[in-house]
């Protein structure tokens, strides 16, 4: 709101005027000096802390040697400033006026009194002057007779100390803004009326505190212009990456510690506008727990290579983690992204060859390597098949109407009927077998939608109704029915293998041996397209008959020819050459990229894990495989030694003793630091992105990011608050961060060129 001059026939307000305004002091003395000048008997019987909040005077009212202004942009009062100038005597010729402000008669000897107040504060000034020059002589002789002394450490001026709390108080309200996600700007200018004055996030949480009775931004701020802003954007910018820095470097330190680390990125993001990449690390911490953390986000870059260089950069410089000790990489991303982060993938490759490049555990193998084709249609295939499953699930009157829907659909088998209903609440587009359970469930969603979209009683709200018309259209698509059946035929052959890829440290290591027949059935498919093709476009006609749904080539293709008399391409060869070839061959070399010779022998060293050496018979071969992790051993000239003391401590164990299942439990054994290189192998292995995170509160931070984007508005979104928010238990050093930010900024230390004008708004010289 607009802050009014409280002074006796002043109408001016700050956002109608370029003047800075003054609150009320609260030091109770002054307070009353300033009400007694004012003379309006309303004010009178106000505390101090109301006046401070709610009356302010405007410039005009004091001299002007009261008025200290350090920069261009920061108006502030001395400590000792009392308003003296006032119209006292216009409101005698309109009685009228003094309804709201009622001035107070003085007598002459108040009036006298008020005279001699300014000669002594005049007086005073001149002393204080006078008492600072000649200490500053003094100082100066002591600093060139102290030069031949040893350097001692000096301690803080009263002033430094003043400004080092001023700043820990900033930090505190960034840090608290960023923990509650409080974005730092309120208000946009043009959401709000003309001529309202209001502040943003950062400056009413400041002001609050002020209000409160923080002392110490108190005393910085009670004398300074409240129509203006107290800290400019750019410092909050700079204070923010301070924080950011802070705090990332917290988890970089235990990453440092534990020497190995993985390094995996997520889907891209938008923030206020710009695409980045969400970037997480994986290691193991003291306690020898897997932790993958959420350590910051990377601008996107459309170009590769420019890409590489700056995801490489960042990382190594910017956060100063040493890529040698990198272990593992993996980029979850849709199609749109995947072949540019296949292009960092081996750029990185390149650099440090033990950095394998791995699938992401949080990521079903199937829906990774749909996500990575290179095909437009399958692109909006699975941006499709994810509106649909947000749609249904923020709204359980939906999730209920598909409920019967299925009931209805699926009277003569119950059973499966049941099956479906449970999968449609959970996130069924991460599954394994998605594509199948898309298939299944088609004619049950485009129903349910048509009845939603077409319902006339008004049991849906014009958003739900509009989104299901939409994505109803979409589903009956036929370009769409044909892409998802033949994902679903395709990925058929590496459903098996991704489940147990994913599943228990044994499932994985077996798995790893079948990669073999895998690609021989793909290749089979391939060589032999023609009839698989045949089957597959079958499938999807009889599904679009079903939805009566028309058969026909895309419209843009229809559109492309159009005048092309020799253009006699069938649906079924469109859909062959333009879907089933690229997405077959694409995923036969995408499975020979993932499971490269270094990460199979990788996943063969799976076979230290005890219970895959008992369904071995303890007949393993593990110092073959470790020898790509040589280098990272302890000691490793006695690691075949090491290898067999380890075999016979499992073999001959006692009958109540389990095999270890995981490598988190293999970690936690007691006595597992008597084999230094068995446990550097398995930490190792611990953190390539393909093993999953065994307990789940230590994969929280992946949770925590979903959460930030999900209950963040694009345009509210900050890179900076982001870290602070999705770590907010991650702890924090604010002397650190003071510290920091005064070695960076000595120039600003005092603050005095930080302040900049709220509303485009100026102090001018008259104040």
């Amino acid at each position: 709101m607009p802050n009014f001059c409280a002074a006796p026939n002043c109408t001016r307000k700050s956002t109608q005027s370029d003047l800075a305004f003054f609150r009320f002091p609260r030091d109770p003395v002054r307070c009353q000096r300033w009400v007694e000048n004012c003379r309006r008997a309303d004010l009178e019987d106000k505390t101090p802390d109301q006046l401070n909040k709610h009356y302010r005077l405007c410039a005009k009212h004091f001299e002007t040697s009261m008025i200290c202004r350090s920069s261009p942009y920061r108006t502030v009062l001395r400590d000792n400033a009392v308003p003296t100038i006032f119209d006292l005597t216009s409101h005698l010729n309109n009685p009228h006026s003094r309804h709201r402000k009622r001035i107070k008669e003085l007598s002459e000897d108040e009036i006298r009194t008020l005279k001699q107040q300014k000669i002594d504060e005049a007086f005073e000034r001149e002393q204080a002057t006078q008492e600072l020059n000649e200490n500053n002589e003094q100082n100066t002789v002591s600093e060139e007779g102290g030069e031949e002394q040893e350097e001692k450490v000096v301690p803080l001026t009263l002033e430094e100390r003043e400004n080092k709390d001023y700043l820990k108080s900033l930090f505190e309200i960034l840090i608290l803004m960023g923990k509650q996600n409080i974005p730092l700007d309120g208000h946009s200018v043009d959401e709000l009326p003309e001529g309202i004055f209001t502040s943003d996030n950062f400056q009413a949480l400041l002001e609050y505190r002020i209000n409160a009775g923080d002392e110490v931004l108190r005393k910085r701020f009670e004398m300074t212009a409240v129509n203006l802003e107290y800290c400019s954007k750019t410092q909050q910018k700079q204070m923010l990456e301070i924080c950011e820095s802070c705090v990332r470097e917290e988890t970089l330190r235990e990453v440092r510690d534990s020497h190995f680390f993985s390094i995996v990125t997520d889907e891209v993001v938008d923030i206020a506008g710009e695409e980045h990449l969400p970037v997480l690390v994986r290691f193991v911490d003291d306690s020898h727990n897997l932790r993958e953390e959420f350590i910051g986000f990377l601008p996107y870059e459309a170009d590769p290579e420019i890409l590489a260089v700056k995801f490489h950069t960042t990382i190594t410089e910017k956060w100063g983690l040493n890529m040698e000790y990198c272990r593992g990489q993996a980029y979850i991303v849709s199609s749109g992204f995947a072949s540019k982060m296949k292009v960092v993938a081996t750029r990185l490759l390149e650099k440090y060859p033990q950095a394998v490049y791995t699938l992401c555990s949080s990521c079903a193998l199937n829906v990774w390597l749909a996500k990575s084709v290179p095909v437009v249609g399958v692109s909006i295939a699975l941006g499709t098949i994810e509106e649909v499953c947000c749609l249904f699930n923020q709204s359980p009157q939906l999730l209920v109407e598909l409920d019967n829907t299925i009931s209805v659909l699926f009277q003569n088998n119950e059973e499966k009927g049941n099956e479906l209903k449970e999968i449609c609440r959970s996130q069924w587009t991460g599954r394994h077998d998605t594509f199948e359970v898309l298939v299944d469930l088609m004619q049950a969603l485009v129903l349910c939608l048509d009845a939603v979209s077409s319902d006339s009683s008004v049991r849906w709200n014009n958003f739900i109704a509009g989104r299901a018309f939409v994505l109803s259209s979409a589903l009956t698509d036929f370009d769409f029915i044909v892409t998802i059946v033949i994902l679903k035929n395709v990925l058929s052959f590496t459903r098996a293998f991704g489940k147990n890829l994913q599943g228990q440290t044994s499932d994985v290591f077996f798995a790893a041996s079948s990669l073999t027949a895998v690609l021989h059935s793909l290749n089979e498919v391939m060589e032999n397209i023609e009839v698989y093709h045949e089957f597959w476009f079958e499938e999807a006609t009889n599904l679009a008959t079903k939805l009566d749904v028309q058969i026909k080539l895309p419209g843009k293709f229809r559109r492309a020819q159009q005048g092309n008399l020799d253009s006699e391409v069938t649906s079924e060869n469109y859909y062959k050459e333009i879907l089933s070839v690229p997405t077959v061959e694409h995923i036969i070399q995408e499975l020979k990229d993932i499971f490269s010779e270094q990460h199979l022998k990788a996943l063969k060293c799976l076979s230290l894990v005890p219970s895959v050496m008992g369904q071995l018979k303890f007949n393993t071969s593990e110092e073959h495989h470790a020898d790509m992790y040589k280098n990272d051993l302890p000691n490793p000239d006695t690691l075949s030694a090491e290898l067999h003391c380890w075999r016979i401590k499992w073999k001959h164990r006692g009958k109540d003793i389990e095999l270890p299942a995981t490598i988190y439990e293999a970690l936690h054994l007691p006595d597992i630091k008597f084999f230094p290189n068995v446990y550097a192998l398995l930490k190792v292995l611990c953190i390539l992105p393909v093993m999953k995170v065994e307990n789940e509160k230590y994969e929280i931070g992946r949770k925590r990011l979903k959460a930030y984007l999900k209950n963040t508005l694009t345009e509210q979104r900050s890179s900076n608050l982001a870290l602070l928010n999705i770590n907010f238990d991650i702890k924090h050093d604010l002397d650190l961060m003071v510290d920091t930010y005064i070695k960076l900024y000595p120039d600003k230390v005092e603050f005095q060129e930080d302040f900049v004008p709220s509303n485009n708004s100026e102090v001018t010289e008259d104040a």
